[in-house]
């Protein structure tokens, strides 16, 4: 299973970062990317570094669990990985998907004097970040495909990092760029879930 769990991974790390970044410069010149040179100490600088270690320790747990590092207690049993897999399965897949109805205002990071348009069809008509939905959901099915301490770190690692992200960094610019259109939005649409985290006027 960590093997499986390791290429699940590494496919959804080329996909989602790599071929929509490079499908993004093909359609519009620019790949997307923002925040190469946050300032340190900054909330984004910190949501960024927690999601790069979150990235790194998503690696780690299959490399981990090959080099003998053991499961949780209770944890290794191939009813819940098989589910598991068809959760990181449905994570990518929802990745892509949720991406795709981005289009063109695909960004990875937030560049505060930059105006793109606000996304609300598509995936976004469910949920307001349903590209963080389905890389927590990816991150659960690996977490319990390969359920070692290292796997869990990832989990959380991500967890943190895209609240933050979300919640003190993204919402805000969202506000000042959007203004009403963007309250509007909110108050009828869940930040991860439908009908969950929506905000008030």
């Amino acid at each position: 299973m960590p093997v499986t769990a390791l290429i699940i991974y590494l496919v959804w790390l080329a996909l989602a970062f790599g071929v929509r970044s490079w499908v993004q410069w093909r359609r519009t010149g620019d790949a997307g990317f923002r925040g190469a040179a946050l300032d340190r100490g900054t909330v984004q600088w910190w949501a960024r570094l927690l999601f790069v270690a979150a990235l790194v320790a998503g690696v780690a747990g299959p490399i981990a669990a090959l080099a003998g590092l053991p499961p949780l207690p209770g944890a290794d049993h191939w009813l819940p990985q098989a589910a598991g897999t068809g959760l990181a399965l449905f994570g990518v897949a929802a990745t892509l998907a949720a991406q795709a109805s981005m289009g063109a205002s695909w960004r990875v990071g937030v560049a505060e004097e930059e105006t793109t348009d606000l996304v609300t069809t598509g995936a976004f008509a469910f949920a307001r970040n349903p590209i963080f939905t389905a890389m927590i959901v990816t991150a659960a099915g690996l977490a319990v495909m390969v359920p070692n301490l290292v796997s869990l770190a990832a989990l959380l690692l991500a967890v943190v990092a895209i609240e933050l992200q979300v919640r003190a960094v993204e919402e805000p610019y969202l506000r000042r760029v959007h203004g009403s259109a963007y309250l509007r939005y909110a108050a009828r649409v869940g930040r991860f879930l439908p009908g969950l985290g929506r905000l008030s006027h």
